[in-house]
């Protein structure tokens, strides 16, 4: 179960940081205003994202890699707090809702408990 868990969450992050090479415009629709440079944020967290997938995919970096993952998720959570901050009932996207910028909050603290979980479990 924990090789399982760790390959997806390297598949996971890999996956994610490829598609801020294939689809640029959504990941930067995710970054703050107030942040600015979003073309580099999003290419900079893309190469980041593949990085540390490879690193939870070798078993002899997974403890690593694996924290790294946790820190760089809990590093979007500025993301996601800025989107309640200014989410709006109406809103026609599900994601600027109220309801939907919690539920990206939630997700992605269980993203987190994953990475922690894959780090602790490979250490």
């Amino acid at each position: 179960m924990h090789a399982i868990a760790a390959i997806g969450l390297a598949v996971f992050m890999a996956v994610t940081g490829v598609m801020h090479f294939l689809a640029p415009e959504y990941f930067r629709t995710l970054v703050p205003a107030w942040l600015g440079r979003e073309r580099l944020l999003v290419a900079v967290t893309g190469v980041v994202e593949v990085v540390v997938g490879a690193l939870v995919l070798v078993a002899g970096s997974r403890p690593v890699g694996g924290w790294m993952a946790a820190f760089l998720i809990t590093c979007y959570q500025v993301s996601h707090v800025d989107a309640v901050r200014h989410a709006r009932p109406d809103r026609t996207r599900l994601l600027e809702r109220p309801a939907g910028a919690a539920a990206r909050l939630v997700v992605n603290v269980l993203y987190v408990v994953w990475a922690i979980a894959v780090a602790r479990s490979a250490a």
